[in-house]
């Protein structure tokens, strides 16, 4: 019974640890996108290649957000139902 239950704890510190990571990731995208947004905003055009990274990475930190919150609930509903 107790090594169930130490397996058990083992998965859910991996599974938060993810999450934290996926979460630290995509807080780090927002950051960059926000800067290279920033930087060169005043020639708004297809041309500016850091204002697109920018908006890409703006982008990108929300999918990452999303498939690491995704993880986390289906980490958890794993382990409750165990």
């Amino acid at each position: 019974m107790t090594t169930k239950s130490a397996a058990n704890e083992k998965t859910e510190r991996e599974g938060n640890s993810l999450f934290l990571t996926m979460k630290i990731a995509a807080w780090l995208a927002l950051i960059i996108g926000v800067v290279l947004c920033i930087i060169n905003y005043d020639d708004f055009s297809d041309h500016n290649r850091s204002l697109m990274a920018g908006i890409g990475f703006l982008v990108g930190s929300v999918f990452i957000y999303t498939i690491g919150t995704a993880i986390n609930l289906v980490h958890k509903r794993k382990t409750e139902s165990e």
